[in-house]
């Protein structure tokens, strides 16, 4: 669903055993990963899997959500399965992202674009994507690639994060020349350094830190592991990993954001679309007062759901009714 105003609003569980939902119908209709696991499919094309593989209480085979590794073989088995992804790993304790959420941001920007061209979607390289704070997983950049053919630039603060999702990179041939990764050396900038004057991006995608402090993001942590082991934790382990900077910086999520917001005034005319996704509903107040403050031209939120968790993609630009013409027929209908 989105909607499209000037500054308006607009871990998986298993379910009781009783009917299954034949589709997880909240999710975008071209996601891949809409259906339940099929694990005996995906234990074929990873058996690796396997062992982490059982019945749950409800008698449904799913894996230990709270398991690090578990999570960690999940993804790389349905990386493998339905993006061709030969090669996955990232270092230990980095964010290892849930594949069906990071789906659905991709297949909503592709939806973003096509409002903005008649209703199709420009697909294929010539079509450009920054995704900010790319991490350790590659994981938008892989999607982005596999499904609409895209072609990408991943930034991030840590080298570490950097050198693994270049590995990814090189150990899968047909992502090696689509995906370019660049360190951010200056953590206070989003943009400069990386987004390139002569270089046209047509969106940008993130997921920002969500937190404020390390102690916020570990009571956080303990309270979703005490969730998901039905009994109290008290030491957390990040069963979806993530480094200090990919899970909270000082300010927290919207402080983020609107540094983004600001920065993006001054690449107006190099980018079509800024994005990234809002997990609190109440930032968005603040988060569209910053818009106004730049003279953003158009704002979009999408909203977006995967299980009991919502959020939603806030979208922007600053390119003219004319200017946005001009980008359509060079960019997107020239090919």
């Amino acid at each position: 669903m989105q909607a499209n105003t000037n500054f308006s609003n607009t871990i998986e569980m298993a379910d009781i055993k009783k009917v299954h939902p034949a589709e997880k119908t909240v999710l975008h209709p071209r996601n891949k990963h809409r259906e339940r696991y099929d694990f005996k499919q995906l234990i074929i094309t990873c058996p690796e899997l396997a062992k982490y593989v059982k019945l749950n209480e409800y008698g449904d085979e799913s894996i230990d959500f709270a398991n690090p590794k578990a999570v960690k073989w999940l993804n790389k088995a349905l990386l493998k399965q339905y993006y061709s992804v030969g090669y996955w790993d990232i270092p230990s304790g980095y964010l290892c992202p849930p594949i069906p959420g990071r789906a659905d941001y991709i297949h909503h920007i592709a939806d973003l674009l096509g409002s903005s061209n008649g209703g199709k979607i420009p697909v294929g390289g010539k079509v450009k994507c920054m995704d900010i704070g790319v991490g350790a997983s590659c994981v938008f950049p892989i999607i982005g690639n596999k499904e609409y053919g895209w072609t990408f630039v991943g930034s991030d603060i840590d080298a570490t994060a950097l050198e693994s999702a270049r590995k990814i990179c090189n150990n899968n041939p047909k992502l090696a020349n689509q995906i370019t990764l660049s360190l951010q050396e200056n953590p206070n900038d989003i943009f400069h350094g990386i987004m390139l004057r002569n270089e046209p991006i047509d969106i940008t995608i993130c997921n920002p830190p969500f937190h404020t402090s390390m102690e916020e993001a570990q009571k956080a942590t303990l309270s979703k592991m005490s969730s998901l082991n039905h009994k109290k934790i008290t030491t957390p382990v990040m069963n979806f990993g993530g480094q200090s900077n990919e899970l909270w910086c000082e300010g927290g999520e919207e402080r983020f954001v609107r540094t983004m917001i600001r920065q993006s005034k001054q690449f107006g005319s190099n980018c079509f679309w800024f994005t990234t996704q809002i997990s609190r509903k109440s930032l968005l107040k603040s988060v569209y007062e910053a818009l106004q403050n730049v003279s953003a031209v158009e704002v979009k939120t999408i909203e977006m759901s995967q299980g009991t968790k919502s959020s939603r993609i806030v979208a922007w630009t600053f390119l003219k009714e004319d200017q946005q013409n001009g980008w359509r027929s060079t960019r997107w209908n020239a090919f």
